[in-house]
């Protein structure tokens, strides 16, 4: 997946990250009331704070004026006297000539503010609290929406999926989401709930000041709309371009070994280098681009401060306002444009939030594989039949065609044929991790595309070539066969798989921790721990691909009778590039391009002197043939 080019459809995205929130509606009715009142006292603060302004300043013009005039005289007196200006300011104000400030007064009007705004803050650090809460309960019900998508996902879309690009959207774009959630959405809500407030208190004190305040404010929404476009973009690029690194390192790392062999570190930490610097690249531009509403915004605030400085004063001066008022106007002013600036601010994170979050729906919106029937398989027998199956992991590119075959119960099926032929897929195809294109595979007698696929697949025991174990005690990972088994069982499954021979010379025995990767053992024991898990598993059927590719000849041997024994009474298939491990199979399947060319046993398949023979002698016979070429004289026997 390359960055995109076109910005992503942001409403829809946003609108349905939302209504992600809908369970926790409860909560979030709670965190509206707590927000709507610790604003309400937020913006009802700045207008009291007023009165206590025009109670200093009509104390300390009172104390200027002569005692014992009413205040209609002296501002008569003013005016004869030429100040009409101060007159109309003093007419305007609640004093009583001759008296100072009333300091107990402004002290009464001090702590009910202060009040105000220390219950506004306890009210508003609940609704965060409640947020947060709400917040990270959605983001846990997310990861497990993923994790349970991702069991219902095709396997044909891990195919296409690199895994470092998958894990990161399950990581780290949804952790982006939780932060970007709970950063955003307290501050979104009290910001535009405070910029609805102080508008209505901006117009009780002074419809034309909310007028000056207001008039650039479209302008700059214009602006900003039109960077948040711009930005957009980036911020998809940026996630899309994080997932693509996840995926580069987490390859290299699992390849580390292969990349130190052949040598390939410069091209390795070139490709980083280039896909790192394409990542800082876009991040830079996004957070540059979206950067600018935060100025923009602040030089609306600043240029609106100074405007309603000026003409506030001037009708102070001409007695239209009273200083308090204006006092008051000009912390709305400031709390009008604040919150603007904020969720301007807020704008990277919301668009950062919204990139991840459809990242993460279009997982959650890719395909499923087809819903299980609720049939129910009788006890099994073994008997499978593939009947005209078709398939193709692209549906233009055949693999399979009209295929059939017929595995009794307690046969042991081998199939081989050269690379390519479609022998993985055929036991594929019958753990059901792909659907057919054509025809159907029974199991006696049952249509495995009716059975759940889980009840399926704990009918069939599989040991890949491709050995896998988790971070666990070795005792553990046998265990995961049978995860009700005894000890004595688990060490009777190491023992059959001469698990127990090398157990002994580690440290810790069967207390033994494997890392993630296996690394603290060597890749033939990975493999007879695997094949322990599928003894102790005592699965019906049984299906080895490569089963002891990495084991020695020795062990191979004795691996062998463990796996006859293991084999026996059920129907077994076994895919095997080793011809020599398959000899004593009921029957042989030789394939090529997807088609059976040969079946029967080894002795027949060889008489035949067809595709098998050419096969058994390339592989025992070849290279003394090629010795033989060179001149040299040809081995003994």
């Amino acid at each position: 997946m390359g960055p995109t080019d076109k910005s992503m459809n942001f409403k829809p995205s946003a609108k349905r990250l939302i209504g992600l929130l809908r369970p926790q509606r409860v909560r979030m009715y709670a965190v509206l009331a707590l927000t709507v009142t610790a604003v309400v006292l937020n913006v009802i603060g700045p207008r009291i704070t007023g009165h206590a302004v025009d109670k200093i300043f009509a104390g300390a013009i009172g104390q200027q004026l002569p005692a014992g005039q009413s205040k209609d005289a002296v501002v008569e007196g003013l005016r004869a006297r030429g100040q009409g200006t101060f007159a109309d300011m003093v007419a305007a104000m609640d004093l009583i000539p001759g008296v100072g400030i009333d300091f107990g007064a402004v002290g009464r009007i001090l702590l009910i503010v202060l009040t105000l705004f220390a219950v506004a803050a306890i009210f508003q650090y609940a609704q965060s609290w409640l947020l947060n809460d709400a917040v990270q309960a959605t983001v846990q019900r997310l990861r497990n929406d993923v994790e349970a998508k991702i069991h219902r996902l095709p396997l044909s879309y891990f195919d296409q999926q690199p895994r470092g690009e998958l894990l990161s959207r399950v990581t780290n774009d949804i952790d982006n989401i939780g932060q970007s959630l709970t950063q955003t959405l307290s501050q979104l809500l009290f910001s535009l709930l405070t910029v609805v407030g102080v508008l209505v208190m901006m117009l009780t004190v002074s419809p034309l000041l909310t007028l000056v305040a207001v008039v650039s404010i479209p302008l700059a929404m214009v602006v900003t709309g039109q960077i948040m476009k711009r930005s957009q973009k980036m911020f998809v690029a940026q996630w899309t371009n994080t997932g693509e690194l996840n995926g580069q390192i987490e390859e290299a790392f699992t390849g580390h070994e292969l990349v130190t062999v052949f040598g390939r570190r410069p091209e390795v930490q070139a490709a980083f280098d280039a896909k790192n610097e394409e990542l800082r690249g876009v991040s830079h531009r996004a957070q540059f681009i979206s950067g600018l509403m935060m100025p923009i915004m602040m030089f609306v605030g600043n240029l609106t401060y100074v405007v309603v400085c000026v003409v506030g004063g001037l009708r102070v001066a001409s007695g239209s306002m009273t200083i308090g008022g204006v006092t008051a106007f000009v912390q709305y002013s400031r709390q009008f444009t604040q919150p603007l600036a904020q969720l301007a601010s807020m704008a990277n994170l919301l668009q950062s939030g919204v990139a991840s979050a459809e990242r993460v729906f279009e997982l959650l919106d890719a395909p499923e594989q087809s819903v299980d029937e609720e049939a129910v398989l009788p006890p099994t027998r073994g008997r499978v039949a593939f009947e005209d199956v078709s398939f193709g992991y692209d549906r233009d590119k055949p693999l399979i065609q009209h295929l059939d075959l017929v595995a009794e119960p307690g046969q042991t099926v081998a199939i081989v044929g050269p690379t390519g032929a479609g022998k993985t897929t055929l036991v594929n195809l019958l753990m059901r991790f792909y659907e057919l294109d054509g025809g159907r595979i029974t199991l006696d007698g049952v249509d495995i595309a009716s059975v759940p696929r889980p009840e399926l697949r704990e009918r069939i025991g599989m040991v890949l070539q491709d050995t896998w174990l988790f971070g666990g005690t070795i005792r553990e990972n046998i265990a995961y066969g049978n995860l009700d088994a005894t000890e004595e069982q688990i060490h009777e499954a190491a023992r059959a798989t001469f698990v127990d021979r090398f157990v002994h010379s580690l440290p810790d025995g069967y207390d033994t921790v494997i890392d993630e990767e296996g690394s603290n053992v060597s890749v033939g024991e990975r493999q007879l721990i695997t094949i322990a898990r599928a003894f102790l598993a005592d699965p019906a059927m049984l299906v080895l691909d490569e089963a002891t590719s990495s084991v020695d000849t020795r062990t191979e041997v004795l691996l062998q009778q463990a796996m006859a024994a293991l084999r026996s009474d059920r129907t077994s298939f076994v895919i095997a590039h080793r011809l020599s491990t398959i000899r004593d199979a009921d029957i042989i399947l030789v394939m090529e391009d997807g088609r059976i060319v040969e079946q029967g046993s080894h002795e027949t398949l060889i008489a035949t002197e067809g595709a098998y023979h050419r096969l058994y002698m390339a592989q025992f016979r070849g290279a003394a043939v090629d010795v033989e070429e060179e001149g040299a004289p040809a081995p003994v026997g």
